[in-house]
């Protein structure tokens, strides 16, 4: 028998088959969406196609009952991971009143959920990372046991929020987790573009935190480093700074063709290594999944999916007169 890497990790056989079907329902919403909105009947979709290994294995390393999350438009697999549900997020694609992100104000990808302390998001990409250094700063101010975990692809790296809330949190030791899912891409810009050091990690050194470079592709890296950030974080030592590295196996969104900016044989090439199809090659490898199981889990999958489109696609749209709730005091 290969050895289970995971187990090294305090890793059940239980919890990566979990993390797997996170994994692939993350897939499934977003591949409905792509048909959905074709079909006319969604607006638009932004997606975590080619991310979800990074999204699912960092959000296991967290503490679901206590910590904050702050993802970024991608981040499907870690608010499914935190609690949000398919249903919730077709709700959101629809844009129908019940989506619990905005009450369908919003367009996709812009998550908050209060009770499973996902912290709302803002177009203008980089927003979130000082919001979860300030969250970490009242943490700490209160003496709370948490971590505040933020998202954001390479292209945000260079924005001026990053650079800001990264210096804060390495001067007053916060507990943040940084964490760049860099995808090559910022919309048609290719990382080579985009940074003058050679990783978005090097960067750590500036906010004096430790910055580290992983395979986005393997959950159970991803699982381990931010397990670690994590730890440090709770210890009083500070943030960190992680760059998952992975390919968006997508136009940048439903309104973007990527035909013009990139070679389909590059695309092609990265769909080998879909963390999907290696994630289940290694459970397969090390005994945990076999054909059966995996038939099963895809079928719960879809069920789940199919269930979410019709009650999204049954459910009413808000009244026109509730656009101004929150907007000005009643």
């Amino acid at each position: 028998m290969v050895k289970k890497r995971h187990e090294s990790l305090g890793l059940s056989d239980e919890a990566v088959l979990d993390m797997y079907e996170t994994m692939l329902l993350a897939r499934r919403i977003d591949e409905r969406m792509w048909l959905l909105n074709r079909a006319g009947k969604i607006p638009f979709v932004i997606s975590c196609q080619g991310q979800e290994a990074a999204q699912v294995g960092a959000a296991f390393a967290l503490d679901r009952s206590k910590d904050y999350v702050l993802p970024y438009y991608r981040d499907m697999g870690v608010v499914l991971t935190f609690g949000m549900t398919a249903k919730e997020i077709m709700l959101s694609g629809y844009a129908k009143a019940e989506d619990p992100n905005s009450g369908g104000r919003q367009m996709p990808g812009h998550f908050g959920q209060r009770k499973n302390r996902i912290v709302t998001g803002s177009s203008p990409v980089t927003t979130q990372v000082p919001h979860a250094v300030g969250i970490a700063l009242a943490g700490k101010m209160e003496k709370k046991d948490f971590v505040s975990f933020v998202t954001f692809g390479e292209g945000s790296s260079n924005q001026g929020d990053f650079h800001e809330g990264a210096n804060f949190a390495g001067v007053h030791k916060l507990p943040v987790i940084f964490m760049c899912e860099n995808n090559k891409y910022a919309i048609s810009v290719p990382v080579e573009k985009q940074l003058g050091c050679e990783k978005v990690s090097d960067r750590a050194i500036g906010y004096g935190m430790p910055g580290f470079t992983v395979d986005g592709n393997d959950p159970l890296e991803v699982y381990r480093v931010v397990k670690e950030a994590a730890d440090r974080g709770r210890r009083g030592d500070g943030p960190t700074l992680i760059e998952t590295v992975s390919y968006r196996l997508t136009p940048h969104s439903s309104d973007d063709d990527d035909r013009s900016y990139r070679a389909p044989d590059e695309v092609a090439a990265a769909k080998t290594q879909d963390p999907i199809i290696t994630f289940g090659a290694y459970l397969k490898e090390v005994g945990v999944l076999d054909d059966l199981l995996e038939s099963q889990i895809n079928n719960r999958v879809m069920e789940a999916v199919n269930e979410a489109t019709d009650y999204a696609e049954n459910a009413p749209y808000a009244a026109p007169e509730h656009a101004l709730n929150y907007v000005y005091g009643e």
